[in-house]
């Protein structure tokens, strides 16, 4: 398992499968990473953080926003302060130490950083940005979690209404709905625009 938002322990427990039981945790891990990744694709983006820096590099057409305080670069969510900014071509790079991350105080607040500021003046044009920094987010907010599990749990029970019809003696037959309303509920303030 990589990255999963949830573990095979608290999976367990959301589905009263003694922790010891072991004989189903193939289904359950394949149902967490499912979880797990279908929650990126929702999304638009993911909330594991990296474990090394790495460098990305970015157009600036299109990526940056003017205002009075300066030009902000949009870039992919930082779990981390960057440890390298710079701007240029393929040959030529200039490295910047004179930005600002924001939004304000986004890592104190387990949030990413998605933009950087240069306050006095601008990023230049026809030039990229590179940013070397851990991508992803500072650590996997609750309602990502929470919504792993619920989805994993949809996903292993799955199994048992292959038509995706699923039912009770109780409440007779139900037809299980395209999208968890819980899930959408938890993941939805997370979506990127234009995703999901």
């Amino acid at each position: 398992m990589a990255h999963e938002y949830a573990d095979r322990a608290a999976l367990k427990e959301s589905l009263n499968i003694e922790v010891a039981d072991d004989t189903r945790d193939d289904l359950l891990d394949r149902a967490l990473a499912s979880a797990s990744r279908g929650i990126d694709t929702a999304c638009g983006r993911r909330f594991w953080l990296d474990s090394a820096p790495a460098a990305r590099t970015f157009r600036l057409s299109g990526r940056v926003v003017c205002s009075e305080e300066g030009e902000r670069a949009l870039v992919d969510d930082i779990g981390a302060a960057p440890t390298l900014v710079e701007t240029g071509t393929a040959g030529s790079w200039v490295t910047h130490t004179n930005y600002e991350a924001g939004p304000d105080n986004a890592l104190l607040r387990g949030r990413p950083i998605t933009s950087l500021l240069q306050p006095s003046g601008s990023w230049g044009t026809g030039v990229r940005l590179r940013v070397t920094a851990k991508w992803g987010w500072p650590a996997v907010p609750d309602e990502i979690v929470q919504a792993t599990l619920i989805q994993a749990s949809r996903l292993y029970k799955r199994k048992d209404s292959p038509e995706g019809v699923t039912g009770s003696a109780e409440w007779g037959v139900v037809r299980l709905s395209r999208r968890d309303p819980d899930v959408w509920a938890l993941i939805e303030h997370y979506v990127l625009p234009g995703f999901g």
